[in-house]
């Protein structure tokens, strides 16, 4: 659905779509759509602002991913109301430094006559996913020393941490040698 400034200038526009898995391009070989992107809310042009468009709205989906911790797949849900701003590209200086404020700094840009509402979801979907995506709270990873799933078998390897106190006696006795 695209959000023309165009339409936008005579009424509010409306959307309720789903989105079925595969039709948004994620951008990450290890991040896959697992239901379809439900969202509803609407988009208006926002007076006086010389362009300046708000969508606001709710979306639900489920992703799926690999565990940072120990490569296993995991789910992760997303259920969350968004109110989002956009300003066009040209009311930028290209090149020129600008100082913003806190509030600004939640704006995002568009270029050319609107926006496609997919862009929008698909980014919000992406900002919206944890840092650190794990399968659970007491992941315990993956071994460093032999490389096996902690969570299915407990390997008994014991990492030996170097001590750092010793480090620059060590740079000495490899610089001197």
């Amino acid at each position: 659905m695209y959000l023309s400034v165009k339409e936008l200038e005579l009424r509010k526009a409306r959307f309720d779509v789903a989105i079925p898995a595969g039709q948004i391009d994620f951008g990450e070989n290890c991040l896959r759509q697992m239901t379809p992107l439900e969202a509803v809310g609407t988009a208006e042009l926002l007076g006086n602002t010389l362009g300046e468009i708000r969508v606001r709205g709710h979306l639900k989906v489920t992703m799926e991913g690999e565990c940072d911790r120990c490569l296993e797949t995991a789910s992760f849900p997303l259920d969350a109301d968004f109110d989002l701003f956009y300003r066009p590209a040209s009311l930028t200086s290209p090149g020129d430094e600008v100082a913003i404020s806190a509030a600004e700094s939640e704006v995002a840009f568009y270029e050319g006559g609107g926006i496609e509402l997919n862009d929008i979801l698909r980014e919000y979907v992406l900002l919206s996913l944890p840092m650190q995506k794990v399968c659970s709270e007491a992941c315990l990873g993956i071994c460093p020393v032999c490389g096996q799933n902690r969570n299915v078998k407990q390997c008994g390897c014991h990492e030996e941490r170097p001590d750092d106190r010793w480090s620059a006696l060590k740079k000495l006795k490899q610089e001197i040698s």
